[in-house]
């Protein structure tokens, strides 16, 4: 007899599986079901009676009657209502009954409860008519907890030339969320599943039915690694659908989640239900966590868009629970987040999850998180931004505490003075030293405040580690002899863009290239900087009012004709414009404005920007730019007929935003900030099938470079050299600006908490010896090397396994005197420059939009350095002509004509006209008909100034009537007026 190898065959082989012993489920018979109220009666019945026979009693269960039929009917509502998570946890009330549907897992020790929840019923049906009609279609599974269905499944199979695209189709197609069973909160997750891969949807829609993937991941990308002893897929009811793991996700993961919009008071609701990253990581996390108990360090390396929230909060609740020897590992959790955004929606989803509100202190303000802890709050919500406030009024009471504090976005949350004085109140110590404490007590105990505290542990997320944080919480492994460390856990940037779980932001990549020809407005020749006068020109150019209306108009028209419609998120779709300052910024909103007005467009834009700044001579802010408050930004963008969000900085890290589709970017790009900047494109939604960069600045292989060190895992090639430090302490020494003396004494006095003036005495001399006896080439050499010194022993001593007080004297010491050196004067020989040139042409053309290639391998970066920075370079002096003719070699290298010149001219024509005295005095005394006979002859006098420079212009306004008519009327509208 062959090997059955049909769909039919399949499903045999998952339920004869998930029906053996250490899974725990049995077979059950699709004849119990009732479809009238989507249970299966019989096992329903069973675990009523054998739970709570009063309730079967009085509920009459096994009987069709009256009885039964309420009792039915208000479970069925229950559910409805409440979703079948909640209904689970928490049971109904009917009357005056309570009724229990399951038992959740016991505690060790509790034999009662040991026996409750044996008595639970798990059960997989097979070929379960579900319909009402009379089309009677079937379910290949469905599975039941004591009746209730928590779960379905559609089965394909390779072999038979079907996927589980074909399964996602056929719950699209064919599976109405109008059939209870499939009714929105009904079931836990709908799983589609073949041999290979499996997918799951929490809401039933339709063709707009989202289905996720729940898949393994295979060589950091998607899909699932062969299978020794079965079929790829078998973790799915092998072990996620186990008894035990379905009842930890019922009790701790899954959750309808309703939110209220505060605008138009409706409430919508959102089942959750974890992806297979986000269970693997928790419970490996709590897994160790409870083997290893208080002192870890575990960095998660989860690409953007994976759900790091969920993780974080789903993290939060197990280690509050969690128990080593009987005890709890942790007194407190604390979750701190460095994006604003994430601040309230990690708070709100350990809320939701939790089940326990009362056990959540969110720490808002001065003085929250001491009371918190005093008044033994489990979870701690913050922010980095408040700690500086908060942790000014913890006490000294909690050193003999232990705390669990997780990290979201470590790469900007950890290294910073707002750690360590994290890491000063939980380990109890005082910022004031104790009177009878002896110096070398306050240097040690400066020293252990630094250090990782070993009464926490630390759990850091985030989808771009630097050198830094892999070296801080990366696990350490010996590879050839040489110490690497790499994350604890990895959901790569490969596998959530192959999972097509977020969009690939590089499949559709184009580069705009800018070409520029400045010439001089000077009649001699002067010497500048080449280096400096190259910058300053670049910036001149990209400033240039005419480079930024032509390219914003590239980007209106972009957008107008490829990004707006249909095609792209139904409809939806919005861009976002990143700029390099807030002046630019502005420049940009002005200028793409009064486009889109030109256009008679029906979109605007908004721009986004910190603080109150100078513009067109008078003081702006977001609000009264916008006209709108700050605050509602990023629910407007979401609204017609904002479109275009044009920002400086903010909403480039740590902003979700489904529906930003097109990403333009006039800003210099490089590492870890391309990667979290065009990373906000990538946010998936069920309209959204692809993404589009434009990039006015950086190159592809720039940006390529930066997401291959992410796409992957990310692994430090090796640990930071604490030899460094020896080698820069002994420069600095050799200079002899500062000896022993001067250090040891500086920091007696500075952790006494001596007053100001006994500081200076100490330091001014180093100053003036460091002035005096110092070159120039020699001053920048020791500042180098202190600045050096100060970050790298800022770093190292928090990692160290030993201390040494010299290093921390050194770096005390270092830190009160590099701000009083000065710094080298510096001649700028580039100084003018800008009042010499003047931009004769620009044009912009777009170049091939392509899909940036990374290789598909795990990446590894090199540690912080230890070294100085690099000298300063000797200016090289140039006569101006030849940095113009180098710049316009570098960015002018097309060929121009004349078209270019007479697009220019005619632009600026109407600034020109206006600047006529006849004219503008015929504007202040008579009417506009007058103004109007005055112009057009202060136009005529502009045409005839122009005529050795632009003469097929010239000759055009004189030839041709309508082109002379067009060109008056175009500058009588721009100039009449200013």
């Amino acid at each position: 007899m062959s090997t059955d190898t049909s769909e039919s065959g399949l499903e045999a082989t998952i339920v004869a599986q998930m029906t053996a012993p250490e899974v725990g489920w049995a077979e059950g018979n699709p004849a119990d079901y009732d479809r009238e109220f989507a249970l299966d009666l019989v096992q329903l019945a069973g675990f009523l009676e054998a739970t709570q026979p009063e309730v079967a009693t009085a509920t009459e269960i096994r009987d069709d009657g009256p009885l039964r039929r309420k009792f039915l009917s208000r479970l069925q509502g229950e559910i409805t209502s409440r979703g079948i998570v909640d209904v689970l946890r928490n049971g109904v009330k009917h009357g005056p009954l309570h009724v229990d549907l399951f038992y959740g897992s016991p505690s060790p020790g509790n034999t009662a409860a040991a026996e409750r929840y044996a008595a639970n019923r798990f059960v997989v049906t097979r070929q379960l008519r579900y319909s009402r009609d009379e089309t009677r279609l079937a379910l290949d599974l469905a599975l039941f907890v004591n009746g209730l269905p928590v779960a379905t499944m559609e089965l394909k199979n390779n072999l038979t030339k079907q996927t589980v695209e074909d399964a996602v189709e056929q719950y699209r197609r064919d599976r109405s969320p109008k059939e209870l069973i499939f009714g929105f909160g009904r079931c836990l997750a709908h799983f589609a599943v073949d041999d290979a891969e499996v997918r799951f949807c929490t809401r039933l829609d339709g063709r707009r039915s989202w289905f996720l993937p729940f898949n393994r991941g295979y060589r950091g990308g998607a899909g699932n690694p062969p299978n020794p002893d079965g079929l790829k897929t078998d973790y799915l009811w092998r072990q996620t659908l186990s008894r035990d793991s379905l009842t930890e996700i019922v009790e701790d993961y899954a959750a309808l989640i309703r939110v209220r919009d505060p605008k138009t008071g409706r409430r919508s609701s959102t089942q959750i239900f974890p992806r297979y990253h986000q269970l693997d990581v928790v419970r490996r996390l709590l897994a160790d966590a409870a083997e290893q108990g208080v002192g870890g360090r575990y960095l998660v390396q989860h690409s953007a868009g994976s759900g790091k929230s969920n993780s974080i909060a789903w993290l939060a609740h197990g280690l509050v629970e969690l128990e080593r020897d009987g005890r709890p590992v942790f007194d407190s959790v604390i979750v701190i987040t460095d994006r604003k955004i994430l601040d309230q929606q990690i708070d709100a989803t350990i809320k939701q999850f939790s089940q326990v509100g009362a056990i959540v202190g969110h720490a808002k303000h001065s003085g929250d998180l001491r009371r918190f802890l005093e008044s033994g709050k489990k979870i701690i919500v913050s922010t980095v931004q408040k700690f500086p406030f908060i942790l000014d009024d913890i006490g000294t009471s909690h050193a003999d505490g232990s705390f669990a504090i997780a990290i979201d976005e470590a790469h900007s949350s950890q290294g910073t003075k707002t750690a360590k004085a994290l890491n000063r109140a939980l380990s109890g110590k005082a910022d004031d030293a104790d009177e009878e404490e002896e110096y070398e007590d306050q240097v040690n105990r400066v020293i252990e405040s630094r250090r990782m505290l070993p009464n926490a542990s630390y759990f850091a997320f985030t989808a771009t580690p630097k050198n830094k944080t892999l070296e801080i919480f990366g696990e350490p492994y010996s590879d050839g002899g040489e110490v690497k460390h790499r994350p604890f856990h990895s959901y790569t940037m490969k596998q959530a863009i192959k999972e097509k779980f977020i969009v690939d932001v590089l499949a559709n990549y184009t580069t705009v290239a800018s070409y520029y020809r400045i010439v001089s407005t000077v009649d001699e020749d002067p010497l500048f900087d080449t280096r400096r006068g190259s910058r300053k020109l670049r910036a001149f150019v990209e400033g240039n009012d005419r480079a930024i209306g032509v390219k914003a108009q590239i980007i209106v028209d972009h957008f107008h004709d490829d990004v707006l419609g249909p095609r792209k998120i139904g409809g939806q779709a919005r861009g976002m414009v990143v700029t390099g300052s807030i002046p630019r910024a502005l420049e940009y909103f002005h200028a793409t404005r009064a486009y889109l007005r030109e256009r008679h467009s029906s979109i605007e834009a908004i721009v986004a920007f910190s603080g109150e700044h100078e513009y067109a001579g008078r003081s702006v802010t977001e609000a009264s730019v916008n006209g709108f408050p700050s605050g509602a930004i990023a629910e407007k963008i979401r609204e017609d007929p904002y479109r275009l969000l044009i920002c400086a900085d903010k909403f480039q890290t740590g902003y979700d935003e489904p529906l930003l589709h097109t990403m333009y970017v006039e800003k210099n790009l490089s590492g870890v900030q391309a990667v979290q900047t065009l990373s906000r494109l990538n946010r998936a939604h069920p309209d959204k099938y692809d993404a589009f960069v434009l990039d006015f600045v950086n190159g592809a292989d720039t940006i390529a470079a930066a997401f291959s060190d992410y796409y992957r895992t990310t692994i430090l090639s090796e640990e930071t050299d604490p030899n460094r430090l020896h080698d820069l302490r002994s420069n600095l020494y050799r200079a002899e600006v500062f000896g022993d003396a001067e250090v040891r004494e500086l920091v007696r006095l500075f952790l006494d908490g001596a007053p100001r003036e006994q500081l200076d005495p100490i330091l001014d001399p180093c100053v003036a010896s460091y002035s005096e006896n110092l070159g120039e080439d020699d001053q920048i050499e020791f500042k180098s090397d202190a600045k050096a010194f100060i970050r790298s022993y800022g770093f190292l001593g928090t990692i160290l396994p030993y201390a040494n007080p010299e290093w921390e004297e050194l770096s005390i010491f270092l830190n009160l005197l590099v701000p009083k050196l000065p710094a080298p004067e510096e001649e700028d020989l580039s100084r003018g420059i800008l009042e010499t040139v003047d931009m004769d042409s620009y044009r912009a053309e777009k170049r091939e939009t392509i899909a940036l290639a990374l290789a598909d391998e795990d990446a590894e970066i090199d540690p912080a350095p230890a070294e100085r920075g690099g000298g300063r370079p000797e200016p090289e002096l140039d006569r101006l002509s030849n940095i113009i003719k180098t710049f316009n070699d570098m960015f002018g290298d097309v060929e121009w004509g004349d078209a270019d010149r007479v697009a220019k001219t005619v632009a600026e024509l109407p600034a020109k006209v206006a600047e006529d005295a006849a004219y503008r005095n015929a504007i202040a005394n008579s009417d506009r008909q007058n103004a109007r006979i005055e112009h057009d002859q202060a136009l005529n006098r502009a045409m005839q100034s122009l005529l050795q420079d632009n003469t097929e212009l010239f000759k055009r306004f004189s030839d041709d009537p309508e082109f002379k008519r067009w060109l008056a009327d175009m500058s009588f509208n721009e100039s009449y007026g200013r």
